[in-house]
């Protein structure tokens, strides 16, 4: 007979062996969803969502919406646990009401993505998408990059990715400036030398400006026709965090408008709203973008990072105890007694 308790689907690809081990040893069934050859679970609609974990007690996701519609039909469902940590696309209000947790994978991936940030800025100044399309032309002639070194450069958003950033920039020297919507909390662990501005003075003064901040109503837009207008036209906009910081429609113009150097794109607006493909069709063939698909993250050992993550906070839930708190980013379960009268 079994000993097999729980039922676990993953919905992301690259799921890996130690993952799974830990979720068997705790008593789960693992069933990795058959996804078909460039598909991703934020591409399957809500009835083949439902069918796929129809089932299920606990659920690793990637990018799909988390909608109340989607829980109301999954009522064996217990807990989401992203393995990620952009929570944009899950309804926290709707996990609570339904009486679910969902969770994301804190610290996982974290230095993945600062060393993806650092490798765009160096292929972008240094020009290697010319260098590269040239070369494969026949052509040998040398087109004049720019230095990393010594530069100013602009971090928005200081959170664990920002700061592995900022401490992977100290090796080129350069001058950082920092926009924080909460400079005294982010200040604990950073260098003197790095200097907290507000936004337009980052912009103003920046070679480089890269964006970690997470994507709120606050933030969706932050960097429009007007904020790019602020900018040098040598400097150079980066973006692994999420695509709807950027008006990539404004970003395309002032690109062909000669207004920035360049952009380094692991994240485009189209991957939440379809209609913007055309934009970021045109944006990948500027010769000045570098652009990689949503890859920041995506690292065999990033993900096995995030996996093991995401895999002990759905361990936690079933089992009755709590993840990490900064894990946690609903939390629905009734308190023990809630029901019991005084």
């Amino acid at each position: 007979m079994s000993t097999l308790r729980h039922k676990i689907v993953v919905t992301q690809r690259f799921f890996d062996a130690t993952a799974t081990d830990f979720l068997k040893r705790h008593g789960c069934e693992v069933i990795v969803a058959n996804l078909a050859p460039g598909q991703a679970d934020g591409d399957l609609s809500e009835p083949q969502l439902i069918d796929i974990l129809k089932d299920a007690d606990g659920w690793i996701v990637g990018h799909a919406n988390i909608t109340s519609s989607l829980l109301g039909s999954l009522p064996r469902l217990q807990v989401i646990a992203r393995r990620g940590v952009g929570y944009e696309r899950v309804d926290t209000a709707a996990v609570e009401a339904a009486g679910k947790v969902a969770t994301i994978a804190i610290g996982g991936n974290d230095a993945s993505v600062a060393d993806h940030t650092v490798a765009l800025m160096l292929a972008v100044c240094r020009q290697l998408k010319r260098c590269q399309s040239g070369l494969s032309a026949g052509d040998w002639s040398i087109p004049l990059g720019g230095d990393l070194y010594r530069k100013t450069v602009g971090i928005v958003g200081l959170g664990r990715i920002g700061r592995g950033v900022l401490q992977r920039l100290s090796g080129f020297e350069v001058q950082p400036l920092i926009y924080s919507p909460d400079p005294q909390k982010a200040l604990l662990d950073v260098t003197p030398q790095a200097g907290f501005v507000d936004l337009e003075t980052l912009l103003k003064e920046s070679d480089f400006v890269t964006l970690h901040a997470p994507l709120n109503t606050q933030t969706q837009g932050l960097i429009d026709a007007h904020a790019l207008k602020l900018m040098k036209r040598s400097a150079v906009l980066i973006n692994t965090a999420r695509g709807g910081l950027v008006r990539d429609a404004d970003l395309l113009r002032a690109l062909r408008e000669n207004r920035l150097a360049g952009a380094g794109l692991d994240v485009f607006e189209s991957e939440s709203d379809r209609a913007l493909s055309p934009v970021t069709e045109q944006l990948i063939q500027l010769p000045n973008v570098v652009v990689t698909p949503h890859v920041g993250a995506s690292t065999v050992e990033g993900l096995n990072r995030t996996n093991l993550i995401a895999a002990e906070c759905v361990v936690a839930v079933l089992e009755g105890r709590s993840p990490p708190s900064h894990c946690v980013i609903a939390d629905g379960r009734r308190p023990v007694g809630a029901d019991e009268k005084p």
